[in-house]
């Protein structure tokens, strides 16, 4: 059985929490949709802020929706080294002790002392997805990728909630280097 599975480009982008986008935007502001996104509920806002780092800046970063209990940025290791900050690789939500930075909107600036990460490569399944392929959440997958500059991703983390759609993330530095475009395909070798 070959196990397809849809591929998305993810760039830059910050998840914030509702204090955060107060403090970026104004009391009371809620974000507003522009597109969704492939994991149900989930869009890109029209907002975006300004990231500013010690030897960089990102004028324009998209946020994503709805808002997250914690603010997290998620750049590539090309950002980082823009920015001039150290973010580990972690999966999402995994943010202790990670990098920090500044934020900038239209109504306020905000520090956050962490939050910064290299997002780990990964793989969303819907619960009956990961059962008729026999995976397990959190499990590590190689994924094959072909075309010109064919690859095999190793160390893909497996994700599966009932909230997913199969969809495997990767960033715009692997996606750059592989030849990868959004709506390509990789096959789960293992």
């Amino acid at each position: 059985m070959h196990k397809q599975v849809p591929i998305g480009v993810s760039a830059r982008h910050i998840h914030l929490s509702e204090e955060h986008v107060e403090a970026l935007f104004g009391a009371g502001y809620t974000l507003t949709e522009m597109k969704p996104l492939s994991q149900p509920g989930q869009y890109a806002a029209n907002e975006t802020v300004a990231v500013i780092g010690p030897k960089g800046e990102f004028a324009k970063v998209r946020i994503l929706g709805p808002v997250r209990k914690r603010t997290q940025l998620e750049v590539s290791r090309t950002d980082a080294f823009a920015l001039g900050v150290k973010p580990p690789l972690r999966e999402s939500g995994n943010i202790a002790g990670s990098a920090g930075i500044k934020l900038q909107g239209p109504a306020g600036e905000v520090t956050i002392e962490e939050g910064v990460i290299v997002a780990a490569r990964h793989i969303h399944f819907h619960t009956s997805d990961a059962e008729r392929w026999n995976i397990e959440d959190k499990q590590r997958l190689r994924v094959r990728v072909g075309g010109d500059r064919g690859v095999v991703f190793e160390n893909v983390v497996a994700r599966v909630s009932d909230e997913f759609a199969l969809d495997m993330h990767i960033d715009t530095d692997e996606a750059n280097a592989a030849g990868i475009a959004n709506g390509d395909t990789g096959e789960i070798i293992d």
